[in-house]
């Protein structure tokens, strides 16, 4: 920065204000920005550097966690974020974050589900249906009666967990 831009310590608040207006014009902080700036320097802070704040650091968004959460989400799709919370000792909002954002679940019919078909999953039906079309190439004729199709709702066992449920 140029010393021309320095302010004398003794210029007012609306002073200080005008000389940044007319130096950048629409780029000027904001009134109330200047208001603290001049508070922080007369408490003898010259800093301009964020200072560290007090609490938690956010470490939770580790690979570990991650595959942790993963984990308990595939031993059992109905778990609840207050429940993933309390076993790993994070924040609920945090649990939350990790399934929406780095998983790309979401919870569908109180059951967790991947937002879209990662690439393995895709890979897989893709050889599944190669597989069923080979089938049919050796032998047409017969392919239906090798074939069992159903719909998952047919199967389905409803086990309310609740009595609102």
């Amino acid at each position: 920065m140029s010393s021309s831009f320095f302010l004398p310590a003794s210029k007012a608040q609306k002073e200080i204000r005008a000389i940044l207006t007319e130096t950048l014009g629409e780029q000027a902080p904001l009134y109330s920005t200047i208001k603290n700036w001049v508070a922080q320097f007369k408490r003898g802070d010259f800093f301009a550097c964020d200072a560290p704040r007090p609490g938690r650091p956010k470490t939770v968004t580790t690979l570990e966690i991650i595959d942790q959460i993963h984990e308990l989400i595939l031993e059992d799709r109905r778990i609840s974020a207050k429940s993933i919370a309390e076993q790993l000792g994070i924040s609920r909002e945090w649990v939350g974050s990790i399934i929406h954002e780095d998983l790309d679940m979401r919870k569908l019919s109180a059951i967790w589900v991947p937002k879209f078909l990662n690439a393995d999953q895709k890979r897989q039906r893709c050889q599944s249906s190669e597989q069923l079309l080979e089938c049919f190439r050796r032998c047409p004729n017969d392919i239906l009666s090798r074939l069992v199709t159903m719909d998952e709702t047919w199967l389905y066992h409803y086990d309310p967990e609740t009595k609102q449920q």
